[in-house]
C-alpha cells in the first residue's frame, strides 16, 4: 500500500488514506458495488459477500433483480440458499438505481462486451456503465474493470472519462484498475475465489488498492504493470484456444478422410507430459470469450497497423463448422434415402457448453438455422435450454428426451454432450444419429456416425428392434472417465436467447492430463 500512500500526500489532510483503506480492507468495512449480475458479475459479488464485505449488485435488467430479491440464483454454481443467507444478513443486495455507487468504495464493472453487426468490439455496456456511475463516484473510490475488451479500453473509457468530468487525478482522488474476468461456466475445478487473479494499475497507487482489495479474498493475485497488459493477456489466453480449436477443426475432415480416427489420435497425443496441450473438434466454437476475443485482440492491433492473420483464418475456420456439420448431415440423410427437405431432424443440446444453460454464440443455433433454411423439420432437446428465440422472433420450445422423441426422428444430432442424455437409450431408438462431440463413445450401435471418425460408405438405417448378432460395437478410442465421471475430449457450445444470433463457435473442454489442469478448446469455453 505504500504507492497509495505516496500518492495520497498531494490531498493535503489525506496522507493517511492507504493506511486507512488497508485498515477498511481488514476489517470488511469497506462498501463494494458490482456493474451487471451475469455470469461474472453475480459469482463476484457473491464471493465479495462471502467474504464480509457488504455488496450492492446494480443491473438494468430488472428481472435478475426481482430473483435476488427474492432469493433466487440464475447462474449455475451458485444455490438459492447462498443467495438467500447472504441477503438475510445484509451483505448481497440488488437494485437497478446507480444512486447506490454513492455508497461504495470500490466499483466493479462487469458488463457484456459483444460484436457489433459489423464484427466490430461493442463497449457500448461499458460507456453506459461509466456513464450511469459518474455522477455517484465518491472521492478515493476504486473502479474496477473486469469486461473483456480491447488493449486500451480501461485508460480510454473508464480513467480519462473520469478525470475529464469530475477533475481528479487518477491515483490520487480516484484509482482505477483492470482485472479480466476468467470465468469458466459450470465448472467444478476452478471459481472466482480459486482462479489466479490478474490485475493491472493506471498508476502504482492503484495497483496497490486493487491487490490488497482482492488479496483479501481470493487465493493468488498476478499484478502486471498496466491495464493494458492486463486486458491483452486476457484476449491472448482465449485467441491461444481459438486458433488451437481452428487447427483441430481443419484437421477432422481430412482424417475423415483418410481413414483416421482423429479422436484417437488427440488422446496419443495428450499422453505427452510435456509441450502439448489437448483441443478437440465439435460443432463450432461458443460461449462469451472463444469467439470474440479474438476480434478485440484483432481489431486492436488493426489500429495500429498490425495483421494478425492467424486471428482471422482460426475464426473463419472455426465459424465454418455448422455449415460443415449440416453438409454431413444431408450426405447422411442422402446414404439412406432421405433428403433434407421435410427431414425430421432433432438437435441433441443447444446450450454451447455441456451441462450448462448458455446460449451466447452457441454452433447449435447455427446449426438449427441453417437446417431450417434448408427445408428440415427440425426440434430440439436440451435437458438444460427449455426454450430460445429464433432469428424471427418465436420461441422454439424443448422436447423431453425420450426413447419416441429418438425413433421419430430421420436423424438426431449431438450438437451438446450433456451429461444428462441417455446416449445408449439414444442409440437403441435412434434411426441414425451424426454425434459431433464424441459423446456416444462406447455405446453399441451400428446407427452411429461421429465427427472426426472414418468415412464410412454407408450406415445402416436401424427401422426396427435390433437383434444381437445385428449390433455393431461402436467404440471412439477415449481415455477413460475422471475421478468426477466427466469424459475427455467432448465439445460444447452456447449462445444468448436475447437474439439467436447465427454466429457459430465451440471450444471442447480439457480434463488435466498431467500435474497441469487445462480446460477445454473446441467446445467448452470453460474461462470466459
Amino acid at each position: 500500500m505504500e504507492g497509495m500512500v505516496e500518492s495520497s500526500k498531494h490531498e493535503g489532510n489525506k496522507e493517511t488514506q492507504g493506511d486507512t483503506t488497508l485498515q477498511n480492507i481488514n476489517n470488511r468495512s469497506l462498501k463494494a458495488a458490482v456493474i451487471g449480475l451475469g455470469y461474472v458479475g453475480l459469482p463476484m459479488a457473491v464471493e465479495m459477500a462471502q467474504a464480509g464485505y457488504q455488496v450492492q449488485g446494480i443491473d438494468i435488467d430488472g428481472a435478475k433483480v426481482a430473483k435476488l430479491r427474492a432469493g433466487k440464483s440464475y447462474v449455475i454454481g451458485i444455490e438459492d440458499k447462498v443467495v438467500q443467507s447472504l441477503a438475510q444478513a445484509g451483505l448481497l443486495m440488488a437494485g437497478t438505481d446507480f444512486a447506490a455507487v454513492g455508497q461504495a468504495d470500490v466499483i466493479v464493472i462487469c458488463v457484456p462486451t459483444p460484436l457489433t453487426a459489423e464484427h466490430q468490439p461493442d463497449i457500448s455496456f461499458i460507456a453506459a456503465a461509466v456513464d450511469g456511475i459518474m455522477p455517484y463516484l465518491q472521492e478515493g473510490c476504486l473502479v474496477i474493470l473486469e469486461s473483456t475488451t480491447y488493449p486500451g479500453t480501461t485508460e480510454e473509457r473508464v480513467k480519462q472519462p473520469i478525470e475529464a468530468a469530475k477533475g481528479w487525478k487518477v491515483g490520487q482522488q480516484f484509482h482505477v484498475c483492470y482485472s479480466p474476468e476468467r470465468v469458466d461456466p459450470g465448472s467444478v475445478h476452478y471459481g472466482v475465489k480459486n482462479t489466479p487473479k490478474i490485475i493491472g494499475g493506471s498508476t502504482p497507487a492503484c495497483l496497490s488498492y486493487g491487490k490488497a482489495f482482492y488479496g483479501s479474498f481470493l487465493n493468488e493475485i498476478v499484478p502486471v504493470s498496466s491495464t493494458t497488459v492486463a486486458e491483452t493477456a486476457k484476449l491472448f489466453e482465449n485467441t491461444f484456444r481459438s486458433v488451437n480449436i481452428a487447427l483441430v477443426n481443419e484437421l477432422t475432415p481430412a482424417c475423415e478422410q483418410m481413414g483416421v480416427n482423429i479422436w484417437e489420435v488427440l488422446d496419443a497425443a495428450a499422453t505427452k507430459p510435456f509441450g502439448y496441450m489437448p483441443f478437440y473438434p465439435g460443432p463450432g466454437i461458443g460461449g462469451h470469450c472463444i469467439p470474440i476475443d479474438p476480434i478485440y485482440l484483432s481489431w486492436a492491433a488493426g489500429r495500429q497497423g498490425s495483421e494478425l492473420q492467424f486471428i482471422s483464418l482460426a475464426d473463419a475456420t472455426n465459424r465454418q463448422m455448422p455449415e460443415r456439420v449440416v453438409k454431413r448431415a444431408a450426405e447422411l440423410l442422402e446414404q439412406n434415402g432421405s433428403s433434407m427437405q421435410g427431414a425430421r431432424i432433432v438437435l441433441a443440446g443447444m446450450a454451447y457448453k455441456k451441462d450448462i444453460d448458455d446460449l451466447r454464440e452457441s454452433p447449435a443455433l447455427d446449426v438449427y438455422r441453417l437446417l431450417s433454411e434448408a427445408g428440415a423439420d427440425v426440434v430440439f432437446t436440451d435437458p438444460m435450454v427449455p426454450v430460445f428465440r429464433k432469428d424471427d422472433g418465436t420461441i422454439a420450445q424443448a422436447q423431453p428426451a425420450s426413447p419416441a422423441l429418438w425413433a421419430g426422428a430421420d436423424l438426431v444430432i449431438i450438437t451438446t454432450d450433456h451429461t444428462g442424455f441417455d446416449y445408449q437409450e439414444m442409440a437403441d431408438h435412434a434411426k441414425l444419429i451424426f454425434d459431433t462431440r464424441n459423446a456416444t463413445a462406447g455405446c453399441v450401435g451400428g446407427n452411429i456416425v461421429v465427427l472426426g471418425q472414418p468415412v464410412r460408405p454407408e450406415v445402416n438405417v436401424v427401422q426396427n428392434a435390433k437383434k444381437e448378432h445385428e449390433i455393431q460395437i461402436h467404440e471412439n478410442m477415449r481415455v477413460p472417465r475422471t475421478k468426477d465421471g466427466e469424459k475427455r475430449g467432448h465439445t460444447n457450445p452456447i449462445q444468448s436467447d436475447s437474439k439467436a444470433n447465427v454466429k457459430s463457435h465451440i471450444e471442447p473442454s480439457i480434463e488435466p492430463t498431467n500435474e497441469h489442469s487445462h480446460e477445454n478448446s473446441g467446445g467448452s469455453h470453460g474461462e470466459s
